[in-house]
């Protein structure tokens, strides 16, 4: 690595693009990120459009308002630009798959970029709830789910998390190998990550593992006092499948639903949706 810094603070997309396309003709061999998991998401998108092959190594220098990936890669808050830096001459590095996501049916104001990375939860008042709350960077996806199981629990039987939403489904089953699986009802969430390592350690996808992992609940949810715990640490118990909560390992899924959901902190309406794994990554870690 030559020591030449390039430091610059885009503030548009526009600007994100021609600094990134600026980057890749200098030749850069690492390129760091100061931000929270909605910056990287625009970074990352942004950079697939400019790096059609191999990308640079990435370092991340968490400073935002949820550090979900940071937290999946071992790196604490403090980490600073000088240790990232030094981290990246010591080759300390990981390799992650990211998720990527494109909508396929647009309102005006929908965000037409592919992500590289994210998760998908129903609940778009949930997620805003928590950060106005004051919970930030990784304790905001606990406190979204805990507020979702509560206000199920203990809210109106005609409530909008007991009734949940209409999604519409599609998948090829890993478990079931040539079978798709393509459903059309009521679901309570849909939770999708790349990640290994979730925040305050839930486990809702079963044990740590790499690639495209998604928990999806069925409306209204059945049994939810006893399966919610279970679900939390992984438990592997069958009955949780039989009983609505399915867990699932695909490449890639189709989604088609009507409320609006949220990506890496950030709020966006319905329609069709397509996640799916992107091209491996390789991150600076400490």
């Amino acid at each position: 690595m030559s020591g030449t810094v390039l430091a610059v603070t885009p503030r548009t997309q526009a600007e994100l693009a021609a600094v990134l396309t600026d980057f890749a003709q200098h030749g850069i061999e690492l390129l760091v990120i100061d931000g929270g998991d909605g910056t990287i998401r625009d970074v990352l998108t942004a950079a697939a459009t400019v790096w059609t092959g191999a990308m640079p190594r990435v370092a991340i220098v968490p400073s935002g308002k949820t550090n979900a990936l940071a937290l999946d890669l071992g790196i604490l808050d403090h980490w600073t630009l000088d240790q990232a830096l030094a981290a990246a001459r010591d080759g300390a590095s990981i390799v992650r798959t990211p998720g990527r996501g494109r909508t396929r049916r647009h309102r005006p104001e929908t965000p037409r970029l592919p992500v590289r990375r994210g998760r998908v939860r129903r609940g778009d008042r949930t997620g805003a709830a928590a950060h106005r709350a004051g919970a930030f960077k990784g304790f905001a996806v606990g406190v979204a789910l805990s507020w979702a199981i509560v206000q199920t629990l203990f809210g109106r039987a005609s409530g909008m998390w007991r009734a949940g939403n209409r999604m519409h489904v599609r998948y090829d089953s890993a478990a079931d190998a040539g079978r798709v699986a393509d459903t059309d009802t009521h679901r309570y969430i849909l939770l999708a990550s790349t990640l290994t390592r979730m925040p305050l350690g839930v486990q809702p996808f079963g044990a740590a593992r790499d690639g495209l992992k998604t928990l999806l609940v069925d409306a209204p949810p059945r049994w939810l006092a006893a399966a919610a715990p279970l679900i939390v640490a992984g438990s592997p118990a069958k009955w949780l499948d039989r009983a609505g909560y399915h867990r699932i390992d695909t490449p890639a899924l189709d989604v088609t639903m009507e409320a609006g959901f949220i990506l890496d902190g950030e709020v966006y309406p319905g329609g069709a949706l397509t996640i799916r794994q992107a091209a491996p990554i390789s991150f600076v870690v400490p």
